[in-house]
């Protein structure tokens, strides 16, 4: 939309927030008749009777509440996320490039090479045996949607490959057509096992695992004794209220009798599939799906601290937490309960994402936007730091899609003794990864690709995937296309060919060879609102601080490189080796 367009540009240039209310959104499948709508409403200056494009109102005055999700016809088949400007972003930090000295490497032009930096990251580091992953990505939680358990083999087998953790995401039992329950407790899940058994066929089992997330619906259903006793998983991961967004899971559902069958496993279905009028309404193809959701729990730091306890008394090796963008007092009390708690890893969630049915307009416009949430998240780090508490590993999910987002939001989080943020949590990105390495072996098998794609890449899936001859020298025992699925190729040549050595290199620009060097000052802000959020220093005000110090010394070199040093690094970055 043009005068959307406008809008944000006078927002960039003036520092405001100058919006438009949008009446016309690709998710939704809704536009307007006219670009330059008027930015109180978003609706067409000239409203006409005869006007046959649907807009977002006009949209809803036919298919209500159908219009607050993303298009219902590409369910299953697609991912979601806000298109919203939250006006501060990652590219509003920008990464300093380093000359001098080097750390976690010797400072050798021979052997500081790019190739050489240590890109690993443990996760629950404190526990008697950490998880040591060799990309610091995971796989944040994909459970019973539908464009999940399509891309299941690629998602799983392509994060085994990759050395990382894949988590599965909630109500995969519940929605489990073949699973068998006993006084509403699972006994047997055929596709939580498949799951699990998917990654550990390629699974070292030495970096990453599979983790099971459960949610209130999980708890009440016994998930967490099935996959620990029957399938013996190592990790779960509580969910805090999340799901769509901050009201819980939702998925649809094609037929009355798949929502009849999960109304009576205790879920909310919508509408009511026993109501014969509705009945009728969806045989005459009033609406062509149902709404399932799953609910909201409300914990409490005093049972959720002895349910940790109970989890691990039966086998969890490692207990992790995810949650949401909630109030700032809510990031204050997550913190504290995961503190008490002792959580392995803590996975905090910005606004923007959603990888199944979440509403639009809850993507746009609940939650908070990323980079405000890490900073509420430090804050809380440095007082349970001043009072001698626990500090979770944490996880921070919301957006992220390559290295340089992750080098600064890792950089950000050194509050001393290396970044508390041990790896960033993806899952529309890696489905991405999966989804289009999967089409395109569709494509070439049907001798369908691109002209302009084979013309460049060749029409050879051990050619334009350029990962497959690196995975084929690994894995010789293993078939590409068959034990390695081509989706998981794609997901292992995003996050290690691409992300990986995209991360290696910004690492050696900065002269920091592991990632456990990563500080603040590794960063600067474009912006005095970046710096408000985020306590980063400006350009400008890193300049005005160090140069003075630095010519000041000018007779002196090895006072000059001291005082560097400790002005560019701070007391505790200047006290580490630099081994």
């Amino acid at each position: 939309m043009l005068c959307l367009v406008i809008a944000r540009c006078l927002s960039v240039w003036f520092g405001e927030n100058v919006s438009v209310i949008e009446n016309a959104r690709s998710t939704t499948g809704t536009r307007t008749r006219v670009p330059d709508v008027s930015p109180l409403s978003g609706m067409c200056p000239l409203c006409i009777e005869e006007c046959p494009t649907l807009c977002e109102i006009g949209k809803s005055a036919f298919r209500g509440r159908e219009v607050l999700y993303p298009s219902p016809e590409y369910f299953g088949v697609s991912t979601a996320a806000s298109n919203k400007d939250f006006l501060l972003d990652w590219s509003h930090f920008q990464i300093l490039s380093e000359l001098i000295g080097a750390w976690g490497i010797e400072p050798s032009p021979d052997k500081a090479f790019f190739e050489n930096a240590d890109i690993s990251t443990f996760v629950a580091s404190h526990s008697k045996k950490p998880i040591r992953l060799k990309v610091p990505v995971t796989i944040a939680g994909l459970g019973s949607t539908a464009v999940a358990k399509r891309n299941w083999d690629g998602l799983a087998k392509g994060a085994a490959l990759a050395g990382t953790i894949e988590v599965i995401g909630e109500n995969v039992c519940g929605m489990d057509p073949e699973a068998s329950y006993s006084r509403g407790k699972v006994t047997r899940s055929p596709d939580m096992d498949y799951r699990v058994n998917a990654f550990r066929e390629l699974w070292d089992g030495e970096h990453g695992d599979i983790a099971v997330q459960t949610n209130v619906e999980d708890q009440r259903g016994g998930v967490d004794d099935y996959v620990l006793s029957s399938l013996e998983v190592n990790v779960i991961e509580r969910k805090w209220g999340q799901g769509a967004k901050s009201i819980g899971g939702e998925v649809r559902l094609t037929s009355i009798e798949r929502a009849l069958e999960l109304k009576k496993r205790g879920y909310i279905v919508l509408p009511d599939p026993e109501d014969k009028a509705v009945q009728e309404a969806f045989k005459s193809g009033a609406f062509r799906t149902f709404e399932r959701h799953s609910r909201v729990g409300f914990p409490v730091t005093k049972p959720f601290v002895e349910d940790v306890e109970r989890l691990r008394e039966k086998g969890a090796k490692h207990v992790f937490l995810k949650t949401g963008a909630y109030r700032p007092e809510v990031v204050a009390f997550t913190m504290k309960a995961a503190s008490e708690a002792k959580i392995d890893l803590l996975t905090f969630d910005g606004a923007g994402g959603g990888t199944g049915m979440s509403p639009v307009p809850m993507m746009n416009e609940s939650s908070t936007p990323t980079i405000h949430l890490e900073a509420q998240v430090l804050r809380c780090a440095q007082i349970l730091r001043e009072q001698g508490r626990f500090i979770p590993d944490i996880a921070i999910a919301g957006g992220f899609v390559n290295e340089t987002q992750i080098f600064k939001a890792m950089a950000m989080s050194n509050i001393g003794d290396g970044p508390i943020i041990k790896t960033i949590a993806m899952a529309r990105a890696p489905l991405l990864a999966v989804m289009k390495a999967s089409y395109f072996k569709r494509l070439a098998d049907a001798k369908k690709l691109p002209k302009s794609f084979s013309d460049e890449f060749t029409d050879d899936p051990e050619n334009f995937f350029l990962a497959a001859r690196d995975l084929r020298k690994k894995h010789p025992r293993l078939e590409l296309g068959k034990d390695i699925p081509w989706g998981a190729v794609g997901l292992y040549t995003y996050l290690v060919d691409r992300v990986g050595e995209g991360l290696k290199q910004l690492m050696a620009g900065s002269r920091k060879f592991k990632l456990n060097y990563l500080e603040r000052d590794d960063i600067v802000s474009l912006s005095e609102k970046g710096t408000k959020v985020t306590g980063i220093e400006t350009v400008e005000g890193l300049a005005e601080r160090v140069i003075p110090i630095i010519l000041e010394s000018w007779d002196d070199a090895e006072r000059s490189e001291a005082s560097r040093m400790t002005t560019k690094r701070g007391s505790m970055a200047a006290s580490r080796s630099k081994s």
